[in-house]
């Protein structure tokens, strides 16, 4: 299942450079977010590097997750295609 980065995770002074925002398509409430917690994120670079995140958390109430990555993605990362594995 296919996902897309929509941010960084971040508030109004701060921004947290290891987790992101994911939106999946068709997941459109909180409920329907929480079934994905726990799931595998791959993002691959144009180098065909693989990055593994794990989804951890919804974030608000329209079905957004929230993951968390070891490391990190780059900047170019944000609004590119990750893989939700099961």
């Amino acid at each position: 299942m296919e996902a897309r980065i929509i941010s960084y995770r971040r508030g109004r002074h701060t921004m947290k450079s290891n987790q992101f925002l994911l939106e999946i398509d068709g997941v459109d409430s909180k409920e329907t977010a929480s079934r994905f917690i726990g799931k595998k994120v791959v993002w691959k670079s144009p180098r065909n590097k693989e990055i593994r995140g794990k989804i951890v958390s919804t974030h608000g109430n329209r079905g957004v997750l929230r993951v968390r990555f070891p490391k990190g993605l780059p900047g170019t990362a944000l609004g590119n295609k990750v893989e939700v594995l099961d």
